[in-house]
């Protein structure tokens, strides 16, 4: 009995632990490393689905570390929105794991793996302790913990070009780690708490306070640059390009995504929709900056050759839609933006591990250089273009529910333009998607012998060129799911709907 109220801090330890007995453990096999990464996560995730069930069933779960009440101690908390959020993030992560121990031993030297399992798990932790946390202070350190995991993971890579892109997110990560630090220190300074509901109480009389504005302000740039928020997105196309594809996989799903929970948090959970509607206008400000990132992220997506950094582009528009549901603020919107965190991390998840999968067997990174690998890859490249269908909206896929819910809420809001980028932006990702989908299954295939595969094993066979299953089974299930959700909306709409409900409860 004792196990099960302990979950919301297991979801967190399994991982943490497990990234400190990997190195131990694969002095006794070097192979432990992977099955235990493999092992925690799917710890993590199974105690995540237990959570969100306790959650629907009855409702907010507080857990106080070391018996300490808060505000006084530090509390986990998780609600409809965190519950949804860390099956999310639990269930990439599982995925991924499963997927990368070919995938990693043919892109990264065989000496590093110790260390690339250990800052997997590290990630997995911080990502997760970003979202179950109630205290705000330990929302720094976890964004601290996932984004040194990060800078590591990206910097694993075999190309030179990896450790320039690890650096320059090292620099712009720690400036806006740094003014994530300056908000939690001018909050603490005018209230003397650090706890997340006790703050909500207590800021409302204090909303004229240069102090409040100033901490809200470096909350706002901190949480922008974390999330890759249009303009401050310029570190996340090199570390996307560069880094090794299953870490190219979970940072898509998962990293910006939980900025993006984080942004949500401080904007409804610590603050409410009113001061950022009505003190500060910073609904208005985000409702520019995501459309702008919604067409930028589309317009620079078109204008790429290397796939990799097509997808990095694509996801700065895809964080457009979920900050344009926030910023609309009524419940159908904020429904599409909550939705599109699962949808987005579903059809990013799966391009990715395409690419990943392409890598494996041909080493071909270059657009033009993939026509006609759907006759010679078709269930690789089937999920590619399931991915594709969702990202573009086409109805039956994730990425329509969530665009319908979207455009709603923006006719609601009275806000019709918002309508009108959602369309234009849908065409021109049809544009970059529809050119390599027309030229995998009917382009002049690419001789053979100028592929380079990512590993010696990478090399396809006489006898069939798609990858293990071990790396093809979780392409296609995250690609399966893309059209499951797609028509069976139910479940993740309910969840989306009383997560909206809870966030907006404190009125504009």
């Amino acid at each position: 009995m004792r196990l099960v109220e302990d979950f919301p801090v297991l979801v967190v330890v399994v991982p943490l632990v497990t990234a400190v007995l990997i190195p131990l453990l694969r002095l006794l096999r070097r192979d432990l490393g992977y099955w235990a990464a493999l092992a925690a996560s799917a710890a993590s995730f199974v105690l995540s689905l237990f959570l969100l069930r306790g959650v629907l069933a009855h409702g907010r779960i507080s857990y106080w570390l070391g018996g300490w009440q808060p505000p006084w101690g530090i509390e986990y908390v998780v609600d409809y929105l965190n519950g949804f959020v860390l099956v999310v993030v639990s269930f990439i992560a599982v995925l991924v794991a499963f997927y990368c121990k070919k995938s990693i031993e043919a892109e990264i030297p065989s000496g590093r793996l110790g260390v690339f399992y250990s800052a997997f798990m590290l990630l997995v932790a911080g990502l997760l302790g970003i979202v179950i946390t109630g205290d705000i202070f330990n929302l720094y350190v976890f964004i601290e913990i996932s984004s040194l995991a990060s800078y590591t993971l990206i910097a694993s890579g075999r190309r030179n070009e990896a450790l320039t892109a690890s650096y320059n997110y090292l620099i712009l990560g720690t400036i806006g780690a740094t003014f994530i630090l300056l908000g939690v220190g001018h909050l603490y300074m005018v209230t003397g708490t650090l706890n997340m509901a006790d703050l909500s109480h207590r800021l409302p009389e204090l909303y004229g306070s240069t102090v409040v504005l100033t901490a809200f302000a470096f909350f706002s740039v901190g949480l922008s640059l974390k999330l890759a928020l249009f303009p401050l997105h310029v570190w996340m196309p090199d570390a996307y390009a560069t880094a090794p594809s299953p870490v190219s996989a979970i940072l898509a799903a998962t990293s910006t995504k939980v900025g993006a929970y984080a942004l949500l948090r401080v904007m409804f959970s610590v603050f409410s929709p009113r001061f950022d509607a009505e003190v500060v206008p910073f609904m208005s400000i985000l409702v520019v900056l995501g459309s702008v990132a919604v067409l930028a992220g589309s317009v620079l997506a078109i204008a790429q050759r290397d796939i990799k950094r097509m997808l990095a582009y694509s996801s700065v528009g895809q964080i457009g839609y979920i900050v344009l549901g926030a910023a609309m603020a009524n419940r159908t919107a904020m429904t599409g933006s909550l939705l599109h965190i699962l949808n987005h991390a579903l059809m990013k998840g799966a391009l990715f591990l395409v690419v990943g999968v392409v890598v494996y067997r041909t080493g071909i990174l270059r657009i033009a250089d993939l026509r006609g690998l759907g006759r010679k890859m078709p269930l690789t490249m089937g999920a590619f273009t399931v991915a594709a269908l969702s990202m573009i909206g086409v109805p039956l896929t994730v990425g329509f529910v969530s665009k319908w819910y979207l455009a709603l809420g923006a006719l609601e809001a009275g806000m019709w333009y918002v309508v009108a980028v959602i369309l234009l932006s849908s065409v021109l990702t049809a544009v970059y998607f529809w050119r390599i989908v027309e030229s995998i299954y009917f382009g002049e295939p690419v001789a053979e012998e100028s592929w380079a595969p990512a590993g010696p094993e990478g090399a396809a066979s006489a006898s069939g060129r798609e990858a293990p299953w071990s790396m093809l089974l979780p392409t296609l299930v995250m690609a399966g799911l893309c059209v499951v959700f797609g028509i069976a909306t139910s479940v993740p709409v309910e969840v989306a709907h009383r997560a909206a409900d809870m966030l907006l409860s404190r009125g504009l």
